[in-house]
């Protein structure tokens, strides 16, 4: 196959390769960084004999994922405050990552992405390529270079982490909309009770300023905290707008200034049709992939 095939190659799967990187590290630019290695790589291999080239392109990537993986769970150790992943922008023509359809939004979720976050890498590749990418116990072992009988293993261990971790309720689109208007308009006007009655009691905050900005450094939790937190926080930053864009694959929140982009908000809604949690990114680091 010649090098112009090569490309062509990359350039087909590029959607695919991009949303499994993006999965496994959480990082839309490490995600590119990975794909781009593969494609390095691809370059000094021989594919005479390739039978499935999306698969062999899928095994480079998720190789260099769980390489990169172990040098980022050290990192994520010695991270100021709660770690997040990047936040991306999942609505624009241009968008680096998107959902495949409406049933594969959750597992762009930054809900989803923390909740992967409690596996194993090898765990973590397993369930990506298996419930989300749709590959059998066969493919996935040869992709890992695992027996089947331990593919199965790492599923049912991945599994059962995701199960326990996985919120019990999904709301549908509108539903998620109308209480991200609602704790908007709460916050703009100031209005404590207002805002509580949309939080759970039980909420979690999370906030990943990542050392680099003011950030909460520990979770923050229950609806008066939280509501009061917020509140807080809106009275320091005048001049910052808000604005609901669809961010990974969900009804979210960006938050601009008058120089950019300087924070991306994320709900999760409950059983109970309120917001459980939220998820907070400011860490100007992570903020790129969510456009002009």
């Amino acid at each position: 196959m010649t090098r112009v095939d090569r490309g062509a190659l990359f350039t087909e799967h590029r959607s695919f390769l991009i949303g499994l990187a993006y999965r496994m590290l959480g990082s839309v630019a490490e995600a590119e960084d990975a794909v781009q290695e593969a494609f390095l790589r691809s370059e000094r291999a021989a594919m005479d004999e390739v039978a499935s080239p999306r698969a062999w392109l899928a095994t480079i990537v998720t190789r260099i994922c769980l390489d990169q993986l172990k040098s980022a769970r050290a990192r994520r150790e010695r991270y100021t405050g709660p770690w997040l992943p990047e936040p991306v922008r999942t609505d624009l023509a241009d968008a680096a990552v998107r959902p495949r359809d409406p049933a594969d939004a959750e597992s762009l979720s930054l809900a989803f992405l923390v909740l992967l976050e409690t596996l194993s890498p090898l765990e973590r590749a397993v369930f990506l390529l298996h419930e989300v990418f749709d590959y059998g116990h066969p493919e996935v072992a040869a992709i890992l270079g695992r027996d089947e009988r331990a593919v199965r293993q790492l599923l049912h261990r991945a599994r059962a982490h995701v199960k326990e971790g996985r919120p019990r309720f999904e709301p549908d689109p509108e539903r998620h909309r109308e209480l991200l208007a609602r704790f908007l308009s709460a916050a703009k006007q100031g209005d404590l009770e207002a805002l509580e009655s949309v939080l759970a009691s039980d909420v979690v905050l999370k906030n990943d300023g990542g050392g680099k900005v003011h950030s909460a450094l520990k979770p923050v939790r229950g609806a008066n905290r939280v509501g009061r937190w917020v509140l807080g926080v809106r009275k320091k930053t005048r001049g910052v707008y808000a604005e609901v864009a669809e961010i990974n694959g969900r009804p979210g929140i960006v938050l601009r200034d008058a120089n950019g982009v300087v924070g991306a908000m994320a709900i999760t809604v409950d059983g109970a049709g309120r917001i459980g949690a939220i998820d907070m990114v400011v860490n100007p680091d992570k903020l790129a992939a969510l456009g002009a």
